[in-house]
């Protein structure tokens, strides 16, 4: 429980510093006003977060996997396929946070 409260007191003090990333800057700008040093903040929560819950989910996928496995040998091949499968579409979403905060990094 108590980690629990630790991760949500630091999603609410991420959450309260991510709009200052687009607070207005001076009127000489001729872009959009972006604060660049918390736009990298809030870039390198949102990545560490996605590495982190892509961690936890694939580290639960491969647990279940083994678990299918070791209660049923004979279904290995398609416990192994499906696992395969549900590891590629947690890395890629992980994969999607890191390019868009790049992306969001590049705007600077």
């Amino acid at each position: 429980m108590k980690k629990a409260a630790v991760v949500v007191l630091a999603l609410v003090a991420v959450m309260m510093i991510a709009p200052a990333a687009f607070a207005q800057g001076g009127a000489d700008q001729g872009k959009a006003p972006i604060n660049p040093t918390t736009l990298v903040l809030a870039v390198g929560f949102g990545v560490a977060i996605a590495a982190v819950g892509g961690g936890l989910g694939q580290g639960r996928i491969a647990a279940a996997a083994c678990e299918g496995i070791a209660r049923n040998p004979g279904a290995a091949g398609g416990v192994r396929a499906a696992m395969i499968l549900g590891l590629v579409f947690v890395e890629t979403l992980t994969l999607f946070t890191f390019a868009l905060g790049f992306l969001l990094y590049l705007k600077l």
